[in-house]
């Protein structure tokens, strides 16, 4: 232990001065164990000896208190081959949302494994992280136990703290070693007898949950004018439904849209899959839009580089950019198919509006997790362009400039043959907070579509409000 406790020394893990500790006291000594990612042999020892303190206790998974000592639980899951769960710092307002990464199921127990303890603080609220999601955290295992109350505090709501190392036998080594100075130990010393019992500190109040505001206010803070144009729609015809009538012949495109326009705030087309496509078709869909006060989608999703997207968008057959009020695409190729489409409009010299696909409703696709995150990071960053997501939920509440889209929804919960998975407006509006939902086979396959049309309108027109309601 004596080697080890010198190596901390020289590698400055263990360092003497004044510091503040997380805990608010003023300390002559501090533990940095981050450090010792750079020593592997460090790294390694450390593992060695916690999993001997260990190794006789039963627990399903690891869980390492960020973040020094997620590299630790990491080496002992790796070397032991035992499962692990990782505690984010902080809930992400995207992507999955959730603190507690992993797999597990109810009433699984875990092993904290921390670096230092001295309040205990940093154990309990990974303790409550874990219980939250239904994980029971019985034991924790540290490396330095700076004997000023943690594993008290820790130990008296019932779960066992076993350390490697306390502050004094470290003291001790180095004394031993001639390490310190005869004053520095006698500071330390008087410093350890001075702070024995540490509280934990209060618990600071969680942040609230940014409150939804009505269509109509947040149109005052859309940056982009189809946006703004769009929540001012909603608001005005109380419909956030988003109809996408997937028929192959102009003029039953043409007679569902003109049935459904007064229930509907969004047109989405896919426009290349109309088999007597024409200029006048799009004259049409024009004039419906305006006769039923509508915006227009085109679901093209856009996935090339930035010049393949400009001609895909303003040239060809189709010349997207003079009739759509929005289009989407894909964030794969990077920012550049952004900056792509933003030149296509300019070129238009038309007002238009991109949705990022940040999560996608069919089964097994590949839009979650960091590509989520990524959308949400590169949409702040293209605000007057950008004017919100194709997702599964809302993604970032506290921008509610931002608009979702929900794909896949119908008035019961399922899924069809090649993997399409639907949702209710209940549960995607009033539940994930998305704003608009997007129906298509559940309002044109219905025997009388208009009639089917106001019962989507109404339920998610009600599961908004609903929302307002309660922020009030």
């Amino acid at each position: 232990m004596d080697d080890l406790i010198n190596r901390l020394f020289d590698i400055q893990a263990v360092k003497f001065g004044e510091f503040k500790l997380k805990s608010g006291i003023m300390s002559p000594i501090y533990l940095d164990l981050r450090v010792i990612v750079s020593f592997p042999d460090v790294l390694s020892k450390v593992a060695d000896l916690m999993w001997e303190k260990v190794k006789d206790i039963q627990f399903d998974h690891l869980c390492g208190v960020p973040y020094t000592a997620l590299p630790i639980a990491t080496v002992l899951s790796v070397m032991h081959s035992k499962s692990m769960v990782m505690r984010r710092k902080e809930k992400k307002a995207y992507g999955t949302g959730v603190l507690i990464e992993g797999r597990f199921t109810k009433d699984q127990t875990v092993l904290i494994v921390e670096d230092i303890i001295t309040s205990g603080a940093s154990i309990l609220e990974t303790a409550k992280d874990l219980e939250d999601v239904g994980l029971r955290p019985t034991h924790s295992i540290v490396m330095i136990n700076r004997e000023q109350g943690g594993q008290a505090n820790v130990e008296a709501t019932g779960s066992k703290v076993l350390s490697i190392l306390t502050l004094s036998e470290i003291l001790e080594c180095l004394e031993r070693h001639n390490k310190l100075e005869a004053d520095m130990i006698t500071k330390v010393r008087q410093f350890l007898k001075d702070n024995s019992a540490v509280s934990v500190p209060a618990a600071k109040p969680a942040p609230s949950k940014p409150k939804t505001l009505s269509f109509k206010d947040r149109a005052a803070l859309c940056p982009n004018p189809v946006a703004k144009r769009l929540f001012t729609i909603i608001e005005e015809k109380q419909s956030n439904l988003s109809f996408n009538p997937d028929v192959t012949k102009k003029a039953e495109l043409l007679r569902l849209t003109d049935l459904v326009g007064p229930k509907i705030c969004m047109l989405k087309t896919h426009i290349d899959v109309i088999e007597d496509f024409d200029e006048d078709l799009v004259v049409q869909i024009k004039n419906l839009a305006a006769k039923h006060n509508f915006v227009i989608f085109e679901d093209r999703k856009f996935a090339d580089i930035g010049n393949t997207v400009q001609l895909q968008f303003t040239s060809g057959v189709y010349k997207i950019a003079q009739w759509a009020d929005i289009v989407n695409a894909h964030l794969v190729p990077g920012p550049g198919i952004i900056d792509g489409l933003a030149k296509g409009a300019k070129e238009a010299g038309r007002d238009i509006g991109l949705l990022l696909l940040a999560e996608m409703s069919s089964k097994g696709n590949l839009a979650t997790g960091a590509y989520t995150e990524a959308n949400v990071a590169t949409a702040l960053q293209y605000k007057d362009f950008v004017m919100g997501f194709i997702s599964m939920r809302g993604l970032a509440p506290e921008h509610p400039y931002l608009t979702y889209i929900t794909p896949g929804v119908q008035l019961a919960k399922g899924g069809d043959a090649l993997g399409q998975q639907y949702d209710t407006p209940e549960s995607v509006i009033g539940e994930k907070c998305s704003d608009i939902i997007q129906v298509g086979r559940g309002i044109f396959g219905a025997a009388d579509p208009l009639a089917e049309a106001e019962k989507y309108r109404a339920a998610a027109w009600n599961a908004y409000q609903a929302r307002v309601n309660a922020a009030q």
